[in-house]
């Protein structure tokens, strides 16, 4: 497949994607951006939010982990089940009950300025960072599979990525993404779908299907109860499973914005309900890619690895349909998280950082909307860039769980205390609590092998959001 038929392809792909932000974008105003005017169909949301949960973090990292973790993963992806039970049945109807459009602003009413504002300002980071790691992933994708070849720089490539991504969100929002990413999640599904018929079809299954080639193998492995003390232990990924879910969906305004859509609560569960259920058979046939061009490489001598495995056998051995659908599968599960990356970063910071629909009337709220907007695209491109040398070989789906440990740790402690007590806390303390809790965590980590004999990995966010909890306990006020 040559450069200008690949081009054309990725044109062709936005051309799509800006045509539905012009359908979706007649209508405006900050109301449309950030809530959608309360009018998504809840089946939309529900397809849509697989794409943007998974990205292109998913679509690259995990067919790659097999070789090393075979199918640990699942036990992660078990106890999302349990997180999103208690998304649907605890947090969902807080939200819907005080009306949110900024999830963060529950932290205000519950403790006061400063620990909404801490709150806000975590899921910044842990958002910006998320984002970047994703974009990143598949940037330098296109970079190795494309753009090196035209002489096309790599923050060239990221500069124009993120700015296809602004030219169909800038309008509309969330709005726009609901359907956008309904799109996007679709693609993303027949590509893993057409690459797993066409390995199926090259390897020599023995005679078996497809299944059960994959049930048999030794890389299907799935729960690991032999030591405690390792990274893969199931009740240690199953119990971070359910708190990675809880952090990274259900305190996370990325993807609460798009459940906030929902015209009721009652749609909005109904959405979280199908959506586990879909996400959960989606991982695993994901890990099934994996395991099958794991298998592939290892009968054919292919020296693909990791993050490498999916890309290399796409390009070069497994023909021009898989490759074309790999790349429409790679962009669409990039930009589906993307998109709404970008979208809820200037919904958090410009309703809980800068107050805007405190401080301004309508018109000037759009317009300040309209600058942030800029303003994330270009924060995101410069930490991208910086990525590219910050990231060596570890697969950056690892990566991107053990950050978010650090980073949504306080957000957990922050909603748990709020939810699970009735005490106040003395509220200009709270950003030093949550500062020192993730220093006091990775100092943990880091050293806990030689103090403990264990390996926390996922089990960090934990960690995290209990010293958290506790630092809040310390600081509780008296009741009055």
């Amino acid at each position: 497949m040559s450069a200008t038929q690949i081009i054309l392809l990725i044109a062709a792909y936005f051309g799509v994607l800006i045509l539905i932000s012009y359908i979706t974008g007649k209508k405006t105003d900050n109301n449309a951006f950030f809530k959608g005017n309360k009018q998504s169909p809840w089946y939309v949301v529900a397809f849509g939010m697989i794409g943007a949960s998974l990205s292109g973090v998913t679509f690259i990292s995990v067919p790659g982990w097999i070789e090393a973790s075979q199918f640990s993963y699942m036990q992660v992806v078990f106890g999302y089940i349990v997180g999103y039970l208690v998304i649907g049945t605890v947090l969902l109807p807080l939200y819907y009950k005080l009306n949110l459009t900024s999830i963060y602003t529950y932290l205000e009413t519950r403790f006061g300025n400063y620990s909404y504002k801490t709150g806000a300002s975590f899921f910044l980071i842990s958002r910006i960072i998320g984002a970047s790691f994703r974009l990143f992933l598949v940037a330098n994708v296109l970079q190795i599979i494309l753009f090196d070849d035209l002489g096309i720089q790599f923050w060239q490539t990221v500069t124009i990525t993120v700015l296809l991504i602004w030219l169909y969100t800038f309008k509309s929002g969330i709005k726009t993404i609901v359907w956008t990413d309904t799109l996007q999640t679709l693609f993303m599904l027949i590509a893993v779908g057409v690459a797993i018929y066409s390995v199926s079809q090259d390897l020599d299954l023995g005679g078996k299907s497809t299944l059960n080639f994959i049930l048999d193998s030794d890389l299907s492995k799935m729960f690991f109860f032999d030591d405690i003390k390792t990274a893969n232990y199931f009740w240690k990924q199953f119990i971070s499973g359910a708190f990675i879910a809880i952090v990274m969906t259900g305190l996370d305004q990325d993807m609460m914005q798009k459940n906030l859509t929902c015209k009721t609560l009652k749609d909005a569960q109904k959405n979280m309900f199908w959506f586990t259920i879909v996400l959960t058979i989606t991982n695993f046939v994901f890990l099934s890619l994996g395991l099958l061009l794991t298998v592939y490489a290892q009968q054919n001598g292919i020296d693909a690895h990791k993050d490498d495995l999916f890309p290399i056998l796409a390009k070069n051995h497994l023909g021009t349909g898989v490759f074309i659908f790999f790349l429409l599968g790679l962009i669409a599960a990039a930009y589906s998280s993307a998109d709404s990356a970008l979208t809820s970063l200037t919904t958090s910071f410009s309703i809980d950082i800068l107050d805007i629909e405190k401080k301004y009337d309508s018109k000037k709220q759009v317009a300040i909307r309209k600058r942030i907007h800029v303003l994330i695209s270009v924060l995101l491109i410069l930490v991208i860039i910086t990525f590219k040398y910050a990231i060596q070989d570890e697969s950056v789906i690892a990566k991107l769980f053990v950050f978010a440990g650090y980073t949504y740790g306080p957000l957990l402690g922050l909603y748990s205390f709020g939810l699970f007590t009735n005490w106040q806390v003395k509220d200009k303390i709270v950003p030093i609590i949550a500062i020192l809790s993730p220093i006091l965590s990775y100092i943990i980590s880091v050293n806990s092998l030689k103090w403990f004999g264990f390996e926390f990995g996922f089990f960090i966010l934990i960690l995290n959001g209990l010293l958290t909890f506790l630092g809040l306990v310390l600081i509780r006020r008296k009741q009055d």
